[in-house]
């Protein structure tokens, strides 16, 4: 097992390494330049775009809110909590300068994945609007770039098991039992010689009903669940870093000086921290950017052609919006938590370094991080599992779904009981490959977004 770990390892950083980095970063440059900066100056009116929606009014399954809920389900997650601490702890304070600048730039490729995704989806068998690369790809690039399109759903679909399903149980697992002591518990399983793993069985099974009772009704209920949940969950976990950050408002100018200047110089050893190169903050900064927010992965233009809408740039719009709360607001929060702790100085890493820095700022604050942990995980469960679902019909057909549904709600319970290193391995592996057909099929139809979006610009758009 040791020896298949080195090897995925070994191709996730060669999945994952300098080339997708610079396609990501130089997409996202072109995309701003060619939008000549919209994902910046439309930022209002995009916010004014969700509020008004268009139920009634337009094809689609899910109003336009709903579809960037439940966007935002699969992206507000442990990458806005553990991914943060796992930037900073490693290549300090400025990795979050360059996760900023990674959102600003993401905006323009969630943008146009969201444009792309209702401008080519098409009507399912039962009269569902599917959409996302797979079908950009196929409607847009035409048949001499199916398999493209193929490759990305096949992707996908198996990644889904991985980073959406049985890792983010995993995580709720851990998330909830390393925050009791349950020594006494597990002595009492012991002394009746039963399996030591029976209560992660039985939170997944649990978690696996109620995940079941809301996937199993398809989108329209998954955007009612992710529309109440999604904001709740992100409101109680910002509102709990504000409450930090405000008692301690006269350390946070300081400690955005912090993040920007180490973005430029890196950050010299102090405490616990044993320092960082410009390099390393930029490409721990970038990495986590994109891990967190997902832009250019191809997963949200899924969830968005399900809107009701009739303006593919109003709904690209609306996407970006993705990439501004889960970055730039919650990631941000949770970064500006951590260096005014000073926790990030000690040397610990990941959830424990974000749990540290609540628990100092706020009592209690610990059961934030855990509360966060446990309800992001279970929405992107939710999320992911219609991205799976779509990329399955795609490859496979319509009577493929509810054994699908079914097959994702049966491996939730194993996911809350077993060592998931090897399965994320091999899930961020498939996670990076859904991007390289999205990014090229978004190179490639990037004139069809410039010309859509001149179009609705003429008309003082979105509106």
């Amino acid at each position: 097992m040791d020896t298949l770990n080195t090897t995925l390892t070994q191709i996730n950083g060669a999945v994952w390494g300098s080339t997708l980095m610079v396609l990501l970063l130089g997409l996202g440059i072109y995309l701003t330049v060619g939008l000549r900066g919209i994902t910046i100056t439309w930022l209002p009116k995009a916010f004014a775009s969700l509020w008004r929606g268009r139920k009634g009014q337009a094809e689609g399954d899910i109003t336009p809110f709903q579809s960037l809920m439940t966007a935002l389900s699969s992206t507000v997650g442990t990458g806005n909590i553990v991914g943060v601490a796992g930037a900073i702890a490693i290549g300090g304070p400025g990795a979050v300068f360059w996760m900023w600048m990674t959102a600003i730039v993401g905006m323009a490729t969630k943008y146009a994945e969201g444009v792309l995704g209702v401008h080519y989806r098409e009507r399912g068998e039962d009269g569902r609007h599917l959409g996302g690369p797979m079908y950009y790809i196929r409607n847009g690039l035409g048949s001499r770039w199916a398999w493209m399109g193929s490759a990305f759903a096949l992707f996908a679909m198996l990644a889904a098991f991985g980073i959406g399903n049985t890792v983010q149980a995993n995580s709720v697992a851990n998330a909830l039992f390393s925050s009791f002591d349950t020594s006494s518990l597990d002595q009492f399983l012991m002394d009746r010689d039963w399996p030591i793993w029976l209560p992660q069985l039985a939170l997944g099974l649990l978690l696996a009903t109620l995940v079941g009772a809301v996937i199993l009704g398809g989108i329209q209920r998954i955007g009612q669940v992710a529309a109440k949940l999604v904001p709740l969950m992100a409101l109680l976990y910002a509102g709990g870093a504000i409450v930090i950050l405000v008692a301690n408002i006269e350390a946070v100018p300081a400690a955005f000086t912090t993040i920007v200047t180490d973005a430029f110089t890196g950050t010299a050893a102090a405490g616990g921290f044993v320092g960082s190169t410009l390099m390393l903050a930029l490409q721990k900064g970038v990495a986590r950017g994109i891990f967190s927010n997902e832009a250019g992965l191809g997963s949200a233009p899924i969830a968005h052609a399900a809107a009701q809408t009739r303006d593919p740039v109003e709904q690209g719009s609306i996407a970006m919006l993705g990439v501004f709360i889960d970055t730039l607001v919650i990631c941000t929060l949770t970064a500006l938590v951590i260096v005014v702790s000073g926790e990030w100085l000690q040397g610990t890493d990941g959830a424990a370094l974000s749990t540290a820095a609540f628990a100092i700022g706020l009592r209690g604050g610990e059961w934030v991080v855990t509360l966060g942990l446990a309800v992001f995980a279970t929405t992107t469960l939710i999320g992911w599992s219609y991205y799976g679902e779509r990329c399955c019909e795609f490859l496979l057909g319509h009577r493929a779904i509810m054994p699908y549904r079914v097959l994702w709600v049966l491996m939730i319970p194993i996911g809350a009981t077993v060592h998931m290193d090897t399965v994320w391995l091999i899930a961020e592996i498939l996670n990076g490959l859904m991007a390289f057909p999205n990014l090229i099929a978004l190179a490639l139809l990037s004139p069809v977004v410039f010309k859509l979006t001149r179009l609705a610009s003429k008309q003082d758009s979105p509106s």
